[in-house]
């Protein structure tokens, strides 16, 4: 008999590791203002500043991207061990588990970025969630007489994509899973009707 495999699952749990890994050398969304003047490299896994080339690191930040690394690696992890066995008894709890975990990321991560842009709108500086536009810095912040215009262009890389498509797998893994225990309980439909066969009567 063949063995039961969740392949939205397995292939979510791998799609999940591989974001992880790739999130480590490119961001998920990426500010840059000016030539080299400011930079922003933003992910649920490492986000990093750069100020004229030099790049620090926000200890509160890095906690939080810490606790993404241990959410991203359980989740992979879980949703391949899951995945290979969907029919045992805990599978169910595995799968709840794993399976909403890269959403909430997502979901988080867009709406930490919206509110920080919308902050900046608020104090003059229109930073751009995608695509490019010129930020003239606001005048409580330069004094009389100067105007001072930088390029600033934002961008979301491959890395936020891929976590886009991990986190439908999951969700379809779900859904599957459904599917999966369904045809579990009932089985092969091995309904026969028996057949009657009546004797011939014999009349003498």
């Amino acid at each position: 008999m063949g063995r039961s495999i969740n392949w939205f699952g397995l292939s979510a749990g791998i799609t999940t590791l591989i974001v992880l890994v790739i999130s480590f050398y490119v961001p998920w969304w990426q500010l840059t203002i000016g030539e080299n003047l400011i930079k922003v490299n933003a992910s649920p896994v490492i986000t990093n500043f750069g100020l004229f080339g030099t790049q620090f690191t926000v200890p509160l930040i890095w906690a939080l991207n810490l606790i993404s690394i241990l959410t991203f690696t359980a989740c992979g992890l879980v949703m391949l061990i899951y995945s290979l066995n969907p029919t045992k008894s805990y599978s169910k709890h595995l799968l709840g588990f794993s399976y909403k975990k890269p959403l909430y990321v997502l979901i988080f991560f867009v709406a930490i970025l919206v509110a920080i842009i919308v902050i900046a709108g608020f104090i003059g500086m229109n930073i751009p969630l995608m695509g490019s536009t010129t930020l003239s810095l606001p005048t409580q912040f330069i004094s009389s007489g100067l105007n001072i215009r930088a390029l600033v262009s934002g961008s979301f890389q491959l890395p936020f994509y891929l976590a886009i498509a991990a986190a439908a797998l999951c969700i379809a893994a779900r859904l599957y899973h459904k599917n999966l225990a369904k045809t579990l309980k009932t089985g092969p439909e091995t309904a026969t009707s028996p057949t009657e066969t009546t004797a011939p009567s014999v009349t003498a």
